[in-house]
């Protein structure tokens, strides 16, 4: 394996200290030799590779090794691939439109469920065949714990898209390989389900494989939790069929057939139940299976959530889930006055005081957004945040700091790519020696990148890093180093980056003023910040926490909105978004004298503002609207404009038909267009 790499670094020779494969050689046999605890001897190697070297020593595997372990029995493989048939199908789409591409290319495309067991491959049939020789096939074992660092069983031990190139694998024997792996998370409980891989010779090593791969990978979460939802609304349906629950003042849990829960509707007018804190979509509220009897069931439960009677549901006659009713709230937890819905609140950094976040919102992209941030809390990759101007990037960017492993307590440290001049760019970001240039400081600077060390970096408005510092970030992003400038000292960094911006980059990679390799590594987990013309369900709650909190800080009673103007509230269509709407509650309440607020009190802008030609208004009502009556004008406007159409009722307000329904039953509606 002496000439395995000859002549490939000059083809990319940014990377070349990252792959001199002959000293992560030497360093892995110093690590086998001397134990090497304190990494003097393997500096040069990532940390992420030396950990899983340690949990490899540590696991006894044999470094002389030369295949993973096998699944002998046929039966065995049929087993696991019906076990996670979801997983499975949920890639067949992904995996049909790349494999065109991989005919010829030297690569194979690897499917394996949570413990690395590979279930389906396809692509380059020569590589095939020599997978064959190390067992990289179907039944093939890569958990970490059975064949040591290599990319599968890696990136799901440590829950992020992983690369391992060449000599950084633990076993000899597969040290003629490089892997590009991502986990696969469950959407509706986010643990890890499987994994997906990119494999090949060395020569197929590029450095946005793991961003691909990682979109691979996001491509196949989509489709689970597109199954999952349709699932979830089957399950509502068969349980509405059923007929088990006619009152609404029927608290109802709906669980899948793994116990988890897919809804829980509390009873009408309630407030919150305290006994219930593991309602919540996603959590396991018991083991169930479908050779459980009723009375099974109902002994799983906790005993202040014993159900009052249990409907077991079934989808294409397979049992999939079961319906529990459950008992009436103790009276003095019912006596209780409602309380509002709880916002999602995002703790204060470490240090600073006053500085706690609301995420107010239940439109299904929003909710979709602070799940996909939390997942990307959890893999520590980079994350690009689109949204346009005052759309909320900087809460999501947050959100990720306070979901990530360490809750908020590591640094958080944000940077305006548009506020720093092009000279002190890579000063700024990187750092440098003393006297590195003119105007350096006599002492040396820490960049950002330093103090963000072991927490989140966010790079506000990257499209507007200059074109040739881009670089040398991508090669921060795959080193997890930097040099500063002025200094050929490579300093390790664990900085989990956030990127953000109100342009669409891929239009800026098509105009050359951003770099596509830099493009595809950043985005490989993009979250997509809805508009506030998309979250129309969410007008009515926001615009009551800004007037209260606007309020509050004035010393003032909350205003009071006409049905007039709520509507117009509701029918403009917010291009500044949430910040628009923070800025109007502050002109209302330095401008409206009266506590009430009517059309002539907001800008000529809402006045104005064009309607959908096919809306019918409701006749106004007097009196003034609170959020329940927004709620319900909201509903009937929609339910005008759409003309009874439920389906496209429900896509204008950003619910589900289940949800829809119920709204109407609880507020009276009738269909009046079928």
């Amino acid at each position: 394996m002496t000439d395995l790499f000859s002549g490939y670094q000059t083809r990319t020779g940014m990377f070349d200290d990252w792959l001199d494969q002959r000293a992560i050689m030497r360093a892995w046999e110093d690590f086998l030799t001397y134990r090497d605890l304190d990494h003097s001897r393997t500096s040069g190697v990532r940390r992420e590779i030396l950990e899983s070297w340690s949990r490899s020593l540590a696991s006894g595997i044999d470094a002389t090794a030369g295949l993973a372990p096998m699944d002998e029995t046929e039966e065995l493989l049929d087993d696991a691939r019906q076990k996670n048939a979801d997983l499975r199908a949920a890639a067949q789409k992904p995996f049909q439109k790349i494999e065109p591409l991989l005919s010829e290319a030297n690569v194979l495309l690897i499917l394996t469920d949570a413990d690395g067991l590979v279930l389906d491959q396809i692509g380059d049939l020569r590589t095939h065949h020599a997978a064959r020789g190390i067992h990289l096939i179907q039944g093939g074992k890569w958990d970490e714990a059975a064949i040591g660092t290599n990319g599968i069983g890696t990136a799901i031990r440590a829950g992020r898209p992983t690369l391992v190139h060449a000599y950084e694998h633990f076993c000899q024997g597969i040290k003629g390989w490089t892997c590009a792996a991502a986990p696969v998370r469950d959407p509706v409980d986010q643990r890890i389900i499987g994994a997906v891989d990119l494999s090949g010779p060395p020569s197929i090593f590029r450095p946005h494989n793991v961003a691909m791969i990682a979109s691979v990978a996001r491509e196949i979460e989509a489709a689970l939790a597109e199954r999952q939802e349709m699932r979830r609304i089957r399950l509502l349906e068969a349980f509405l069929d059923s007929g088990s629950a006619q009152s609404s003042r029927d608290a109802v849990v709906i669980l899948d057939c793994f116990g988890r829960v897919m809804y829980h509707r509390a009873p009408s007018g309630d407030a919150p139940d305290p006994r219930a804190p593991k309602l919540s979509p996603g959590q396991q509220f018991i083991p169930l299976s479908g050779s459980m009897s009723d009375q099974d069931i109902a002994r799983a439960t906790p005993p202040d959530l014993r159900p009052k009677g249990i409907s077991r549901l079934f989808l294409d006659g397979e049992f999939s889930g079961a319906a529990l009713i459950l008992p009436p709230r103790p009276a003095s937890a019912a006596a209780r006055p409602a309380a509002p819905a709880e916002a999602l609140r995002i703790p204060p950094r470490a240090g600073a005081e006053r500085d706690e976040l609301l995420m107010i919102g239940q439109a299904p992209k929003f909710t979709a957004a602070v799940q996909m941030a939390r997942r990307a809390a959890a893999a520590g990759s980079a994350v690009l945040i689109q949204g346009e101007t005052g759309a909320g990037k900087e809460l999501f960017a947050r959100l990720i700091h306070t979901s990530a492993a360490h809750q908020g307590r590591a640094p958080f440290v944000t940077v305006n790519c548009g506020a720093i001049s092009a000279e002190l760019f890579g000063s700024e970001l990187f750092g440098h020696a003393p006297g590195a240039f003119t105007g350096a400081t006599r002492e040396g600077k820490p960049g950002k990148f330093e103090q963000a060390d072991g927490g989140v970096l966010c790079l506000d408005e990257i499209g507007e890093m200059p074109l040739d510092l881009q670089p040398y970030l991508l090669r921060v992003l795959e080193q997890r180093a930097v040099y500063r400038i002025g200094c050929s000292r490579r300093r390790q960094v664990d900085v989990q980056l956030v990127a953000m911006t109100n342009r669409d980059l891929g239009q800026e990679v098509e105009a050359g003023r951003f770099r596509r390799d830099l493009y595809y590594r950043l985005g490989a987990i993009t979250i997509e910040v809805p508009p506030l013309r998309e979250r129309p369900c969410d007008i009515p709650c926001l615009a009551d926490h800004f007037n209260r909190a606007v309020a509050a800080r004035m010393g003032r009673e909350p205003l009071v909105l006409s049905q007039d103007a709520a509507r117009l509230l509701i029918d403009y269509a917010w291009p500044g978004n949430v910040r628009e709407m923070r800025n109007l509650f502050e002109r209302l309440h330095l401008m409206v004298a009266e506590d009430m607020v009517t059309p002539e009190d907001l800008p000529p802008a809402f006045r104005n503002a064009p309607r959908h030609p096919a809306a019918v208004a409701p006749e106004p009502q007097p009196g003034p609207a609170n959020l329940t009556d927004l709620e319900e004008q909201a509903i009937r406007h929609a339910l005008a404009a759409e003309e009874g159409n439920l389906t496209r009722v429900a896509q204008v307000l950003g619910i589900s038909r289940p949800t829809l329904y119920r709204k109407l039953k609880t507020y009276g509606i009738r269909r009046t267009y079928e």
